[in-house]
């Protein structure tokens, strides 16, 4: 008997200790979350990628208990207006907009109108639109989530439930659906055109929540991956449609109806009862709670280590247009900033004829730099640009310059991302964790950036792939470039401008190297829907190594080459072929 309730009690102590283990993994993780967010939102910054929205549509107006009066006819026929409907609840894609933060937590539509005497209906409610930005997948919580808020159902019945006995739980409907004419509430509960009246309402209140649960089983799930403001001007006209009957403004994707307006006594007359006395009351809106994920919509992303050099890479690219923090501690980027790569017909891009010649660390050692012209740094060793992109450099570019001129010489464009950095781990959301990974799923090509000058630039791939691959299987298919970047450091400046011969060999051998490992175990395969190698119609996809290209972003050495890859990944992506 001692034995069986010490086993008893260890089960029971290993069950507790077990599920303070998890509850405290909770905090931890809850508490790394809003840490994260935290710092996001330091210096003014506003990027908000995750939202929940309660929604709830308007409520419809009262129906109105009136009896028409005027001259001659002191006993005139019952006149009461119907309510208006309340207000629906649309959600619209919108260029302008590239964060969250502007879409309130609590939506609530506008009711409609209260209907008045003589026949006048209540005016229906103009529609709301929550605006979010292009990229927005938009979620219904399911009925199991616990962030769910309760809907118009659940609500009334929470209500109910604080109601002691039946009497109290049916006096408390009739109040949410009945209007009375006044004096008249407790004579028109005992007719029999009043009982009718309330099964034919408690009837149609079933079938509508049978079919709110219905709802749970298909949630509402969109995809906001297009603006589609203008859908309605691309529509075609009906023929027969009358003259002078304007275009309605498309207002987006319908997420929460508006409840109906209540029924005038003119709808309850029957031959029995000539001069009925009571009206419906409008109806609860739908309420729905929505989970918002805004997944940033650019042609490529590029994937690195903190202080690899992304941001200054993407300054360099845009010719210092891209407001990227640029600093020499990690985690300088917590939010991802997009920028935009527009190329002329002969590979030159915009952000080379800006003549900003030195990306520095930070944007104060940056005017340190102009205002010393820059024009004392010596050319980056011979390793990092080709003879191709070194004669390009050395002739003078004419009748090209940035800005609105460019735009007569531009014949393509494309947008790519600079994310934060990516630590071990961050699939498991630890660092920025999700919120970075977010924001490269949508990318057509994701592109590496690594630090050449770091001791071991291979393993930070190695890292890098399994991330992505933890996170999402076969995202890190996507990849198709590796950028070696700061190999301006390999090889430190010596005197006169020369450089030691050795360095620049021992440069060289670490690049061959890096190459040799992207070829051998950086592999990519090219396809979707894939098990073990095999597309969706049973072929085997094909293999694809990438490519490493040494740059020095901090100098904009060795970029067009960069450019015009990522160019040829944008275009396979347009025509399908990625």
């Amino acid at each position: 008997m001692s034995a069986a309730l010490d086993d008893t009690s260890s089960d029971v102590y290993t069950r507790a200790s077990s599920s303070s283990t998890s509850t405290l993994a909770d905090l931890e993780t809850a508490r790394r979350n809003r840490k994260s967010e935290w710092k996001r939102r330091q210096g003014g910054q506003t990027f908000l990628d995750h939202l929940i929205v309660t929604v709830r549509g308007g409520k419809g107006g009262n129906g109105c208990v009136a009896f028409h009066r005027e001259k001659f006819k002191p006993m005139g026929p019952p006149s009461g207006g119907n309510g208006g409907r309340g207000s629906d609840v649309y959600i619209l894609p919108t260029p302008a907009l590239t964060t969250l933060s502007s879409v309130p937590r609590r939506v609530h539509g506008l009711p409609g109108g209260a209907g008045q005497g003589t026949w006048q209906h209540g005016r229906n409610a103009e529609p709301t639109v929550i605006r979010v930005p292009v990229g927005t997948v938009v979620k219904e919580l399911g009925y199991d989530d616990p962030r769910r808020a309760p809907d118009e159902w659940e609500a009334e019945d929470e209500a109910f439930g604080e109601l002691n006995n039946e009497d109290e739980r049916k006096a408390a409907w009739r109040e949410r659906r009945w209007v009375h004419y006044p004096r008249w509430q407790d004579e028109n509960v005992e007719r029999d055109t009043f009982k009718q009246a309330e099964r034919a309402v408690w009837r149609e209140d079933k079938e509508r929540r049978w079919m709110r649960r219905r709802r749970y089983l298909d949630p509402l799930w969109l995809d906001l991956s297009t603006a589609v403001e203008n859908e309605a001007d691309a529509r075609e006209r009906d023929v027969d449609a009358p003259l002078g009957v304007g275009k309605k403004e498309y207002l987006g994707h319908l997420v929460a109806r508006g409840g109906a307006g209540g029924s005038g006594n003119p709808n309850f007359v029957s031959q029995t009862s000539r001069s009925p006395k009571f009206a419906t009351k409008g109806r609860e809106g739908e309420r729905i709670t929505l989970s918002l994920e805004l997944k940033i919509l650019a042609d490529v992303g590029l994937v690195g280590m903190p202080n690899a050099g992304k941001s200054t890479l993407l300054r360099a690219l845009t010719g210092g247009r891209a407001k990227t923090e640029v600093a020499s501690y990690a985690f300088t980027t917590l939010n991802p900033i997009v920028g935009v790569i527009r190329v002329a017909d002969d590979g030159t891009f915009e952000g080379e004829l800006r003549g900003v010649k030195v990306f520095e660390e930070t944007a104060i050692e940056e005017e340190r730099e102009s205002e010393k012209q820059l024009a004392e740094h010596a050319d980056p060793p011979s390793f990092v640009l080709d003879d191709q992109e070194r004669t390009s450099h050395s002739e003078p570019v004419v009748d090209q310059h940035p800005g609105y001129p460019f735009d007569i010489l531009e014949s393509f464009r494309f947008t790519i991302s600079d994310n934060p950095g990516l630590i071990a781990g961050a699939s498991s959301n630890i660092g920025l964790g999700h919120s970075f990974l977010r924001s490269l799923e949508r990318s057509h090509a994701l592109v590496y950036v690594v630090d050449l000058a770091g001791d071991a630039p291979w393993d930070e791939l190695r890292a890098l792939r399994d991330e992505l691959e933890a996170y999402l299987p076969e995202m890190s298919d996507k990849s198709r470039l590796v950028v070696a970047n700061k190999a301006d450091l390999l090889v430190p400046e010596g005197r006169e401008g020369h450089y030691d011969e050795e360095a620049v060999e021992n440069a060289k051998a670490k690049l061959r190297r890096l190459e040799e490992f992207v070829k051998t175990e950086m592999v990519i395969l090219e396809g979707g829907g894939t098990t073990g190698g095999i597309d969706e119609t049973g072929k085997r996809r094909s293999r694809r190594t990438m490519d490493v290209i040494p740059v020095s972003a901090k100098y904009g050495q060795n970029l067009k080459k960069v450019v015009l890859s990522m160019k040829g990944y944008v275009e396979e992506a347009r025509r399908g072929v990625l």
